[in-house]
């Protein structure tokens, strides 16, 4: 006997929102990731901030350290309740990230202190070893504007 169900015995309370897209690991690549995601991220109605900072640093060091000459890097965010997931793939799963601290004779270098942006601005980060080549380095920020953390004033010049 066929029974008619009208409700569902559970339904899905919140909206489920993914992009994701590939790219090329290059400077450009990278930049395009940063801006793309942050107009998916108006476009849902999300703060940019500072989920915006961490797409660029992940971005950039897939283009930098995850680089394989042929081989994209993959950007995926996807939103579910009140938390935004920045995932990015590379094809360097022989190199995992390390936070390093900057030395002071090594004060005024520009490169190096990705991760550590990350690990500050994220709510929780990690990194992934997929199949190889490949491992995707993860961060989770929360959606809700009241809770961003304020913009840290730049350093005058």
């Amino acid at each position: 006997m066929n029974q008619e169900i009208s409700e569902p015995s559970h339904r899905l309370t919140g909206l489920v929102r993914n992009f994701g897209l590939q790219l090329s690991p290059t400077p450009r690549g990278a930049r395009l990731a940063r801006l793309l995601a942050t107009e998916q991220l108006r476009l849902w109605g999300l703060p940019t901030h500072p989920a915006e900072l961490v797409v660029a640093e992940l971005a950039a060091n897939a283009a930098t350290h995850g680089r394989v000459s042929g081989r994209d890097f993959r950007l995926l965010m996807y939103v579910v309740g009140d938390t935004l997931r920045i995932e990015v793939t590379d094809t360097r799963g022989d190199r995992m990230p390390c936070p390093r601290q900057a030395a002071t004779d090594d004060a005024e270098s520009e490169s190096g202190r990705g991760l550590l942006l990350v690990e500050a601005l994220a709510d929780r980060w990690g990194v992934v070893p997929g199949p190889p080549p490949r491992k995707t380095i993860w961060a989770e920020v929360g959606t809700d504007p009241a809770e961003s953390p304020p913009l840290a004033p730049h350093p005058p010049r």
